[in-house]
């Protein structure tokens, strides 16, 4: 799903990814806040259009531009037990040190903190998980 929202001009650039972190004190007064936080908050989005519409921000140098973004889906692991296609499940990052690790990423996801509800749209396959958990390798939604 599409949504308009307002993005900084440095990332005003179809194809750019980045992640919504929320909104912040320093906006609360902003008559546009309204259309700069409508993300969900933790998720990645890209950028799909750029529209002509620029305005001035106290936060972002050199503006803001209204912008189209999609939510991108997320790549994660969860341990295998929760690893159901369609099922709905809150994340929490696996305890783990090894941050070498070829799957850190994907059990540590970038913008998902512990809580954030999701939907498993596939399972793909059991990770080599050198700890010895059985995770696996899902799309998150």
């Amino acid at each position: 799903m599409v949504v308009v929202t307002l993005i900084g001009e440095d990332f005003a650039e179809v194809g750019k990814t980045f992640v919504f972190r929320g909104p912040i004190t320093e906006c609360r007064d902003c008559k546009l806040k309204g259309i700069c936080f409508n993300l969900d908050a933790g998720c990645r989005y890209c950028v799909k259009e750029v529209r002509d519409v620029h305005h001035e921000c106290r936060i972002h140098e050199g503006g803001v531009r209204a912008a189209e973004v999609e939510k991108l889906n997320i790549n994660g692991a969860v341990p295998k037990k929760y690893a159901l296609e369609g099922s709905t499940l809150s994340f929490n990052p696996t305890e783990c040190s090894q941050i070498g690790c070829e799957n850190y990423r994907l059990c540590h996801p970038t913008g998902v903190t512990k809580g954030m509800r999701f939907k498993i749209v596939s399972a793909n396959g059991e990770l080599d998980c050198p700890a010895g958990q059985r995770m696996v390798k899902v799309i998150l939604e």
